[in-house]
């Protein structure tokens, strides 16, 4: 499966798998994250729910801390 993150092509050994694995795979659990798919804001209540198939186009953004 291929899909589009951030602008970048990455490919994945699976034909479909959701948003929680995604976040797992890229390392990037316990983080605070806004995730878009195909223009559509996936809810933090609906990753493991939210299935990605091959084509996906998804913006990941990660919250910064300052001041």
């Amino acid at each position: 499966m291929q899909v589009t993150i951030n602008g970048k092509p990455r490919s994945f050994d699976a034909a479909s798998f959701s948003v929680a694995h995604l976040i797992t795979s890229l390392n990037l659990e316990g983080k605070r994250l806004a995730i878009e798919c195909n223009g559509e804001i996936v809810p933090r209540s609906q990753f493991a729910e939210t299935q990605l198939v091959d084509g996906d186009k998804l913006e990941i953004v990660g919250a910064v801390g300052g001041g």
